[in-house]
C-alpha cells in the first residue's frame, strides 16, 4: 500500500484506536514513526511500543499500547486529540522563537529539527526551529 502521508496515517490509526477503546494498534514501521512513538512514550501519552515483524521478511510494524486512565466504565484515554500540522503538500516551518504552545503547555508539539525529532519544549531549550510535524494533547 503506497501512502502519500505516512505520519498522518499513524496519527489516524492512533485516533481510531482511541475512539474504539482499543489498547493496541499496529502501524507500518519507519524511523520517523519510531521517534514519534518514543516521544509519545516519554511524555506519557502511550504506555509503550515495540517493533514487530510482519508477514513478509522485509515488513516491520510498530505495535503501540494506548494508555488509559480509570476503571472500566469511567475509562478514558490520555490522548484527547492529535493534529497533523505539516503535510506533504504544505510544509509548515517555525523559528525557535515562534514554536507554538499547545493548549497553553498542556499538550506537546512534535518538531523535526536539524538535531532530530523532538518536542517543542526541547527545541526551545536547544534554541532550534524546524518543521512542525504534529500536535498532541
Amino acid at each position: 500500500m503506497n501512502l502519500s502521508d505516512p505520519i498522518a496515517d499513524m496519527l489516524t490509526r492512533i485516533r481510531n484506536a482511541v475512539m474504539a477503546g482499543q489498547t493496541l494498534t499496529a502501524v507500518p514501521f519507519s524511523k520517523v514513526k519510531a521517534e514519534i512513538a518514543k516521544i509519545l512514550k516519554e511524555e506519557g501519552y502511550i504506555e509503550g511500543f515495540e517493533v514487530a515483524d510482519g508477514d513478509r521478511p522485509a515488513q516491520k510494524f510498530l505495535r503501540l499500547k494506548i494508555k488509559y486512565i480509570g476503571e472500566r466504565r469511567q475509562r478514558r484515554s490520555v490522548i484527547t486529540g492529535l493534529e497533523r500540522i505539516s503535510r506533504p503538500g504544505r510544509r509548515v516551518y517555525t523559528k525557535k522563537q515562534d514554536i507554538p504552545w499547545v493548549l497553553s503547555g498542556i499538550g506537546i508539539a512534535i518538531l523535526s529539527t536539524p538535531k532530530g525529532i523532538m518536542t517543542g519544549q526541547r527545541a526551545r531549550q536547544l534554541g532550534v526551529g524546524g518543521e512542525i510535524l504534529c500536535k498532541v494533547w
